[in-house]
């Protein structure tokens, strides 16, 4: 049986190359498009390698698709269930720490859910997001230090923020104990990259 990581990578793999397919681009044509080197989209197209968010993020945009989009399984149902262990694991740091996407819509207006869990004295940088995205967190345990553009925020168990996700942010834990938060992005209409 397939761990939810080799599931998520063959999703990645057909999902990419059938968008790009679609769209009658070539393996480079993607690559420029989305920044990122021919042979990194060529190792991900083939399920070789376990992508960054960030790739990932600019292969959704180059393409005009929300990041869920990418990990959409073929199956096509009203409604799309995710079981527990099943989740993408998108990001790992430091041992215990991990960013999971658990679900996300298609767009117009993408929303996707993430279950964070970051050890102590670990930290994330998130990427700008597309203009007019927006971000909620939500603590379930710890003390997550938020920064947002230069603004830092401490939230504690029970407390909740929302920022404007386009512009630098990250997530960190600067206290002994293990934070555990939950996030939703939403993401308004995103539109390929012009040739």
């Amino acid at each position: 049986m397939a761990s939810a990581a080799e599931a998520a990578n063959r999703a990645i793999a057909y999902n990419v190359r059938a968008l790009r397919a679609e769209r009658g681009w070539s393996l480079q044509t993607l690559a420029t498009r989305a920044g990122v080197s021919k042979g990194v989209l060529l190792q991900i197209e083939k399920a070789r390698t376990n992508p960054s968010i960030a790739t990932l993020c600019r292969l959704a945009d180059a393409l005009g698709v929300a990041l869920a989009r990418l990990l959409r399984d073929a199956e096509n149902t009203a409604v799309r269930v995710v079981r527990d262990g099943e989740a993408a694991r998108l990001w790992e740091g430091l041992p215990g720490s991990s960013g999971r996407l658990l679900v996300g819509s298609e767009l117009p207006n993408a929303i996707e859910m993430w279950d964070w869990r970051l050890a102590a004295g670990d930290r994330y940088s998130g990427e700008e997001h597309a203009a007019g995205s927006w971000e909620i967190v939500y603590v379930l345990r710890g003390q997550l230090s938020l920064d947002v553009e230069g603004q830092s925020v401490v939230l504690h168990h029970g407390d909740a923020a929302v920022f404007a996700a386009d512009r630098e942010h990250s997530y960190g834990n600067q206290a002994d104990e293990r934070l555990h938060f939950v996030m939703a992005v939403l993401q308004p209409e995103i539109t390929p990259v012009p040739a």
